[in-house]
């Protein structure tokens, strides 16, 4: 039986950051690939930066003014669905790690304080910064620009690396916690009301 450590191994920022900026690199290349797995943590972690990767894409897509109307409503139906897709897997992601918790008894009392992010939260947040990180290295690389463009470029990807670091251990930080109970697990549920024709004022009241 593996333990509570090799179960929860795969959480380990340093190896989420790399693989991202893996998958960054390599999907600009390749397009993105959208994983066959999503119950392990490694197929979930990948549905999460699918998503992230699709969106950057379509926001940029959505914010031009040489195509037509129907291309930019096109763009923003996708944006939804991809969105929504992204906030599932966040969910999913905690779900699977309250069901780890609970089966190894790591239960804390109602006293022990909740993180204000959830780890699915966090991973989240890895995989667009690391997106950001990806763009703007480009913009480094662009010869249609002024130098003081790519020079605010330079101090913004530094900045953005330090962030990435920064978040990881914290990310790491939260598990050592929460595997110590000194920190509580609660799944918080994203419940969006827009996507859904049941919830969305504006589709049932116009059906």
């Amino acid at each position: 039986m593996k333990s509570l450590g090799e179960i929860l191994s795969p959480f380990k920022s340093e190896n989420i950051i790399e693989w991202f900026l893996d998958l960054v690199t390599l999907w600009h290349e390749t397009g993105p690939i959208e994983p066959e797995d999503r119950y392990t943590p490694k197929g979930m972690f990948q549905w999460i930066h699918y998503n992230n990767f699709k969106l950057w894409h379509l926001e940029d897509e959505a914010r031009r003014d040489d195509v037509s109307e129907s291309h930019i409503v096109k763009s923003k139906r996708s944006i939804d669905r991809h969105n929504q897709q992204r906030n599932d897997a966040i969910e999913k992601i905690d779900i699977w790690l309250d069901n780890v918790f609970q089966t190894a008894e790591i239960v804390p009392g109602e006293q022990v304080t909740i993180n204000s992010e959830t780890v699915g939260s966090i991973i989240d947040r890895l995989s667009i910064l690391t997106l950001k990180i990806y763009h703007m290295g480009e913009q480094i690389e662009r010869k249609d620009v002024e130098k003081q463009h790519r020079e605010q470029a330079v101090h913004r990807l530094e900045l953005l690396k330090e962030q990435l670091l920064d978040l990881g251990k914290a990310l790491d930080q939260l598990l050592l916690d929460l595997r110590q109970a000194k920190k509580r697990h609660k799944i918080y549920r994203q419940y969006k009301m827009y996507n859904d024709p049941m919830w969305n004022p504006a589709i049932y009241k116009n059906r």
